[in-house]
């Protein structure tokens, strides 16, 4: 006979199904804006030294990531409705549990709505600052104008037809990596190569030319360094979109579970205070150690979670009462949602 699923077990599958659907989402995104981008455009404003021009050329825009957020709602629906599912199907009464998560309650929609726009907000905002980082920095080293395009937007695979490489897509943070990546590969300074190899993202596969040069005292060939840079930006958007997919899916599965119970609550047939919920670290060796200490602690529903490190959480991916990006990214932590009917059944 098979078991049911934990809880934990639900939500673990909920988190990867979604957090797949989400990346997956955020590439293809990536791949219509290289696609739109006007390449002829980029090249005529950044030669005119029209930054502005240039990002108009790309065609930048939150409609962009439409399927982005459509997948980031249906996590979170699923989200609601899977907290519920949970739940006896009779009370402590003997009287039926009728309760469906309703992902169009004003309060639902109104924190979705809400969070959609900042977050695509952010990822425009954070894709064109790193556009223009890159175009300030092709200008200040005399870069010509195709080969700063094509930084931009990536080059042609011959094998497939299409753009790979390039910033686009990536943060204003990684794009700085890929800068100064860059600058490491495009000289002799030993000391530059040596710093490339530390890079956690670089392709391994070029190592070896790599370490070559070091020993050698001679500059990387062009078309190596061309080939690690573009494996380089590559690896980033990857790591870009996977996280982009863990936090924005897991963020909508630990919304709509306290949101699920708050419906619960609000509908007469679940009290307030029958409701107490835990804290479930992930449980793997990479759980940062404030949600480490957080493990197996127990609130009442209303009750926030304090971190060690001051923080105050209702739940995993909670930022409503000031936690930061420290307490968030990268997450996989649980909240654990009990009901005593014996006691409290309303």
């Amino acid at each position: 006979m098979a078991r049911t699923p934990t809880q934990r077990q639900v939500y673990a599958d909920l988190l990867e199904r979604y957090g797949k659907s989400v990346a997956d989402a955020f590439f293809a995104a990536v791949d219509d804006l290289r696609s739109a981008a006007e390449v002829q455009r980029v090249i005529a404003a950044y030669a005119a030294g029209n930054i502005e021009a240039a990002l108009a050329a790309l065609h930048i825009d939150a409609a962009v990531y439409g399927d982005l957020l459509d997948q980031i709602q249906r996590a979170y629906t699923e989200g609601g409705r899977a907290a519920l599912e949970g739940l006896p199907a009779r009370g402590a009464n003997g009287a039926a549990l009728v309760i469906r998560f309703d992902a169009r309650n004003p309060a639902a929609e109104s924190w979705l709505r809400n969070y959609a726009a900042q977050l695509v907000t952010r990822i425009v905002a954070d894709q064109r600052d790193a556009i223009r980082a890159s175009l300030t920095a092709s200008m200040a080293r005399g870069d010509n104008p195709r080969r700063a395009a094509l930084d931009i937007v990536g080059r042609i695979n011959p094998a497939t037809g299409k753009r790979e490489g390039g910033i686009l897509g990536l943060t204003t943070a990684q794009e700085g990596y890929v800068r100064s990546a860059r600058n490491e590969l495009s000289g002799a300074d030993a000391t530059g190569l040596r710093n490339y190899l530390t890079r956690q993202r670089r392709d391994r596969r070029f190592d070896r030319s790599v370490a070559k040069a070091v020993r050698e005292e001679t500059a990387l060939p062009p078309e190596i360094a061309a080939k690690a840079i573009n494996a380089y930006e590559r690896r980033l958007l990857q790591l870009r979109g996977e996280t982009i997919g863990r936090v924005e899916a897991m963020t909508a599965l630990q919304h709509a579970k306290r949101r699920a119970f708050e419906q619960a609550i609000a509908s007469g047939q679940i009290a307030e205070s029958a409701v107490r919920k835990a804290w479930r670290s992930a449980g793997y060796g990479r759980v940062r150690h404030t949600h480490v200490m957080l493990n197996g602690d127990s609130a009442a529903f209303n009750e926030p979670f304090v971190s060690s490190s001051g923080a105050r959480m209702q739940h995993p991916m909670d930022t409503s009462l000031g936690a930061g990006a420290a307490e968030i990214i990268n997450c996989r932590c649980d909240c654990d949602y009990r009901v005593d009917f014996l006691a409290n059944l309303t």
